[in-house]
């Protein structure tokens, strides 16, 4: 069973009388977010979707006060606490560094929801949090190093560099249980105080939130590469995010460009200039938070970043908490279709088609495939190897796409030409062979009709490659600024320098050789 406290009294009794009165009669305040305080206006209680008025009169500089003086003091990140509570109070300035405006936002410990991933916890792996603000994200680390602390009696410490794990003042929340903290004095010290941990305490798991500079991730790696197990979270919804953030991506083992020789770029079906992984994950698993009951499991980082930058579909395992601390695994069929909040996971049937793994996923249609000439046995073997989202059918009618020999194809029998008059696209190999089947198989899944950003960035990655091998700079077809800040991140994920060039709407990017400037 989950079981919530908020500690609201506490919350409220800070608050100036009057607000505090009309505040504490509302029945709806198991839903509370915030209350703001801004000087000049009405204070509001906010609740999700709507905010509610707490007075007929503006904040004044008194009301203010009065909530400073009865909390912790505010760091040099305009933080405060209330002490032995989650509660945060977040300060705005004005250009003289007086106090206008108080966000007081309420804090509550969800006993139980390390259910949803109690397992992995378990195992002694490290795991890396990932979710949009608000999704439970810290609240799940809380649970971690509480249930890793007293149920599976491991030394403990928790970096907190807000107050947000254990709360404010020198007695940390309960809610991590028997669990060591550690405060930071400034956001900016996190990494040293994340190494001073394992050098001084001599724990066995840390936890950390909100891993977000190349030196705090560093320090990740370091903490890992000792042997202590690391739970924590960065910013990021996906681990896409991770892989294309040039800060972050080490966390997920790092991207670096490598250029192959020809007979092994044959070999691969691919160009000579790719992307591969540069070393081991500081985290064995990842997991996409999508709500307080929902999230999306990679159990195997490195074998999954591997998959992406070699453009495979990728479907995470997918996890459910119910009411009732029950977990259950969602199957791949369950999943919900369409948009989805906030950019997290990827639907079934969807591949990032390009080596970069910077393009946004979106869904691939089944593919009904006739082969004509083809081994049957051989293509369901690629359809099998490449996950491809399609199905062999016996009869040209009800295809949607024709796999054929080259010597085939060269003669042109009816069944090719009924095809073409129908307007089913014939792919072409060269030989019966497996390897053929999937290159072709991976080529149709890559293709989406129509969609403009996909034929610019293979554009981009065409040329890149060019400029790989003859070290001569190529423009590309003019396109909008998102397409061409597109392009600009893939040059420089291959170590290559770009600059926009033109005037709208023929402004354009120019691929450069040599290391982005």
């Amino acid at each position: 069973m989950l079981r919530i406290t908020d500690d609201l009294d506490a919350l409220i009794d800070v608050l100036p009388p009057q607000l505090a009165e009309n505040l504490r009669g509302r029945p709806d305040n198991f839903e509370l977010l915030e209350v703001v305080l801004d000087l000049g206006r009405m204070a509001e209680a906010r609740y999700p979707e709507r905010e509610v008025n707490l007075s007929d009169r503006e904040a004044s500089e008194e009301d203010i006060d009065f909530v400073v003086s009865r909390i912790g003091e505010f760091t040099t990140d305009n933080r405060a606490g209330i002490e032995r509570t989650l509660h945060r109070i977040s300060a705005i300035r004005n250009r003289r560094g007086r106090i206008v405006g108080l966000t007081c936002r309420v804090g509550r410990a969800v006993f139980g929801t390390v259910r949803i991933i109690e397992d992995l916890v378990r195992e002694g792996k490290s795991v890396l949090l990932l979710g949009r603000p608000g999704v439970g994200k810290t609240t799940l680390l809380r649970e971690a190093a509480r249930f890793l602390a007293d149920d599976m009696n491991k030394r403990v410490v928790v970096v907190d560099t807000s107050n947000e794990i254990a709360g404010d003042g020198d007695i940390p929340h309960p809610g991590i249980g028997s669990a060591r903290r550690m405060q930071v004095p400034t956001p900016s010290l996190q990494h040293q105080v994340m190494i001073e941990a394992v050098e001084n305490h001599m724990p066995e798991v840390i936890i950390i939130d909100e891993i977000g500079t190349e030196l705090e991730a560093l320090a990740a790696r370091t903490i890992a590469e000792r042997g202590v197990q690391l739970i924590a979270t960065a910013h990021g919804n996906a681990l896409e995010n991770l892989i294309v953030n040039p800060t972050l991506s080490d966390l997920v083992g790092g991207v670096q460009s490598v250029t192959l020789s020809d007979e092994e770029a044959r070999r691969r079906g691919t160009q000579k200039a790719i992307l591969e992984r540069r070393a081991p994950p500081t985290f064995d698993m990842l997991v996409e938070i999508q709500s307080f009951s929902r999230v999306a499991l990679h159990r195997d980082v490195a074998e999954t970043v591997d998959a992406i930058l070699r453009g495979y579909s990728i479907v995470p395992e997918m996890r459910e908490l119910s009411a009732d601390g029950d977990v259950r695994t969602v199957e791949a069929s369950q999943r919900p279709r369409g948009r989805r909040a906030g950019g997290r996971g990827r639907e079934p049937g969807t591949t990032l088609p390009f080596a970069s793994g910077e393009y946004p996923a979106q869904p691939v249609r089944e593919r009904r495939v006739y082969p004509f000439g083809v081994s049957r046995n051989r293509l369901e073997q690629a359809l099998r190897e490449t996950h491809f989202p399609g199905s062999i059918v016996d009869n040209l009618g009800d295809a949607d796409a024709v796999i054929t020999l080259r010597s085939y194809y060269r003669r042109k029998p009816q069944t090719l030409r009924d095809a073409e008059e129908r307007g089913v696209p014939v792919y072409v190999i060269k030989s019966n062979t497996v390897f053929q089947l999937e290159q072709c198989l991976l080529s149709m899944r890559s293709e989406r009709a129509g969609d403009p950003v996909v034929a610019a960035l293979r554009e981009a990655e065409e040329a890149i490659g060019q400029v790989i091998n003859s070290e001569q700079e190529i423009d590309l077809t003019p396109q909008n600024a998102y397409i061409r800040r597109l392009q600009h991140m893939l040059a420089q994920r291959y170590n290559l320098g770009s600059r926009s060039m033109g005037r709208e709407p023929q402004r354009r990017v120019r691929i450069l050789p040599g290391e982005p400037g």
